[in-house]
């Protein structure tokens, strides 16, 4: 008799294909967590967003449609423009530089942009 020690090839190689199959199960659902990460900054962005107009609005009695960078600016790879801002409401949309097909919306005030319906909830497509 002989006295081995280790692991035959045949043992290796099923641990390298449990691995594998670990790993094609794992990396999609690894994308979609990245994906909800961004939309969750959107959204994020929307909301301080919505909150920095309420607050010119007090100082105001009008909303913006630019803010200097000390009073707020969105997250890093995100693009936020307010598209139309009044006496009485304003509209602003972000994008995410990871995400081209997604577009977030939200609205203060009597706006409309779809698909934002409710005043400072951010919604997105």
């Amino acid at each position: 008799m002989r006295n081995s020690k280790g692991f035959t090839l045949i043992e290796l190689l099923i641990v390298v294909v449990i691995i594998g199959i670990l790993a094609a199960i794992a990396i999609p659902k690894f994308g979609a967590v990245k994906n909800k990460a961004f939309i969750t900054t959107m959204k994020a962005d929307l909301r301080n967003l919505s909150t920095t107009q309420e607050s010119y609005y007090v100082d105001a009695l009008a909303y913006t449609t630019t803010f200097v960078t000390t009073v707020w600016q969105p997250s890093t790879n995100v693009a936020v423009a307010i598209s139309s801002a009044t006496t009485t409401g304003w509209a602003a949309t972000a994008k995410h530089a990871s995400l081209p097909g997604v577009v977030c919306t939200v609205i203060g005030g009597d706006a409309v942009l779809a698909p934002a319906v409710v005043a400072g909830e951010a919604v997105c497509q």
